[in-house]
């Protein structure tokens, strides 16, 4: 049965608790361009992170028309500790704390597309798989520790702890089997996850997800399952 998440914005604050449920076959569906409607996901650690790998699968027609955010994990240290980025005529930029690296793509194909980001503090070494195939490592932020309590958006780039959202960058498609690790997943883990294994994600976990939702945002069957 068709899910329908509509949580309506109104002058008076409303505070929703996080859902929590397997959504191993569903996706977000964000059905138009919009400043008002994304999905907030809670980890499930709070520690710091000196290490992560984040996967996810996207669809979406935007990538030869404008720019938009496919991943913003912002803390109260960096709007942008974490952040993953489609960048029109560019490709992915992919930040770490602010500073970012872009890895150079002209376009998306018009199908689900897989990725699979990963840095590590010791190092300072990021990795961009993107449906399978990596892209060359770069170096980013070599020392440093992506804080904690962090907001965690889908469908919209935080250019605030939480908000300040800008519809021309916000996401119109679909997003699921969002994952985090709190270690980089070697390429044989990667490839594991491209063909739909899961590998017990310990910081999100889209087989045990909690999120909320703001605005228009529809919950559909996947369409890569």
């Amino acid at each position: 049965m068709e899910k329908l998440l509509w949580c309506f914005l109104t002058m008076i604050s409303f505070s929703q608790a996080f859902g929590h449920e397997d959504m191993s076959t569903w996706a977000f569906v964000f059905p138009k361009v919009s400043d008002t409607s994304y999905v907030s996901l809670e980890a499930e650690s709070k520690e710091p992170l000196n290490a992560f790998t984040v996967s996810l699968r996207f669809y979406t027609a935007l990538s030869t028309v404008r720019s938009f955010s496919i991943f913003s994990y912002a803390t109260e240290k960096s709007y942008n500790d974490i952040l993953l980025f489609w960048t029109k005529d560019k490709g992915y930029h992919f930040a770490v704390g602010g500073p970012e690296v872009l890895f150079t793509v002209s376009e998306i194909p018009q199908a689900p597309t897989h990725i699979c980001a990963s840095w590590e503090s010791a190092t300072g070494i990021v990795e961009l798989w993107v449906d399978g195939k990596p892209r060359v490592r770069k170096s980013l932020n070599k020392g440093y520790t992506v804080w904690t309590n962090a907001s965690i958006i889908l469908g919209q780039e935080q250019d605030s702890y939480g908000g300040r959202f800008d519809a021309k960058q916000s996401l119109v498609g679909d997003i699921g089997d969002v994952n985090m690790w709190d270690f980089v997943l070697s390429p044989e883990q990667i490839n594991a996850v491209y063909v739909g294994g899961t590998l017990s994600p310990n910081v999100l976990n889209w087989r045990s997800l909690k999120y909320k939702a703001q605005g228009e945002v529809f919950i559909k069957p996947q369409l890569w399952s």
